[in-house]
């Protein structure tokens, strides 16, 4: 018996990446899962991966900055499976409209962003939380970020949705604690994605000067964070709400100046040629 036999799980952002490892490793311990993405031919891909591992999944095409379409999502998963027992709510669509400053960041790209970065998880919860209720409980996991807690230039969007991702994320998990549905929210750090691996495969040397940022001196897998949500998903974790987990190598817990000088002793010490 797999650790989510006989639950339902929705995955948003569900093919590819982070929530593509998501959704196979919440199949493989049980659970029938609605992948929920725009692109649906890595959808039926990734429902073609799982069934071929033995589990069960369907996939559906979402744009979850639709109010109608998390409605819709929601209820998909009910209507074929009878219930909703976890929603991971990971998917982002990132463009350059959505990067600059609050001088630069243009009003359209702001509330785009703020659509599928905040709004999507106030909707997934909205419509995922009486479904839940109506089973005993249930778990919510939101997608954060080392953003979140840790800021670049030029990102503002992005930074105030994933630092709103953990606030939203302890705000729900008081309102729905009550009624048995934990809410936590996972913070990763770099992740080899198979976009990440695409660039990271032209310039291997700089891969692995950007290693050395970690402690473990090792990037993440989609794995390492499918592995986080699926232990926050299940019975193990029952005891545990409102967390903001990073996984991340330790990178968020260095202190900036020894971190810089580090740095550059390793880029001195190889040669390294930053230009």
């Amino acid at each position: 018996m797999g650790k989510l036999e006989n639950e339902v799980a929705i995955v948003t952002g569900g093919a590819w990446g982070i929530g593509g490892a998501t959704s196979r490793r919440l199949a493989r311990d049980g659970a029938r899962v609605l992948i929920a993405d725009l692109d649906g031919d890595g959808g039926e891909e990734n429902v073609a991966r799982i069934s071929e591992a033995g589990g069960t999944a369907l996939s559906m095409v979402i744009d979850v900055s639709e109010s109608e379409q998390i409605e819709a999502m929601v209820r998909r998963a009910v209507d074929e499976w009878g219930r909703l027992d976890v929603l991971v709510q990971n998917a982002y669509r990132g463009d350059t409209s959505h990067q600059g400053s609050a001088v630069t960041l243009s009003e359209e790209g702001w509330d785009t962003a703020m659509d599928v970065l905040v709004k999507a998880l106030f909707l997934g919860a909205k419509y995922a939380v009486p479904q839940m209720e109506a089973v005993g409980g249930g778990s919510i996991v939101n997608m954060a970020s080392v953003h979140g807690v840790l800021v670049a230039p030029n990102r503002l969007a992005y930074e105030a949705g994933k630092s709103a991702v953990i606030g939203m994320t302890k705000q729900m998990a008081t309102d729905f604690g009550p009624s048995n549905i934990r809410v936590n929210c996972v913070l990763p750090g770099h992740i080899m994605t198979e976009r990440a691996q695409k660039q990271w495969d032209q310039n291997p040397q700089l891969l692995e000067f950007f290693r050395q940022h970690y402690p473990l001196r090792r990037v993440g897998l989609p794995d390492d964070i499918a592995n986080a949500v699926a232990f926050l998903c299940s019975s193990e974790a029952s005891f545990i709400t409102a967390h903001a987990l990073a996984v991340d190598g330790g990178m968020t817990v260095q202190l900036q100046e020894d971190l810089t000088v580090r740095i550059a002793a390793y880029a001195r010490e190889h040669d390294f040629d930053l230009s």
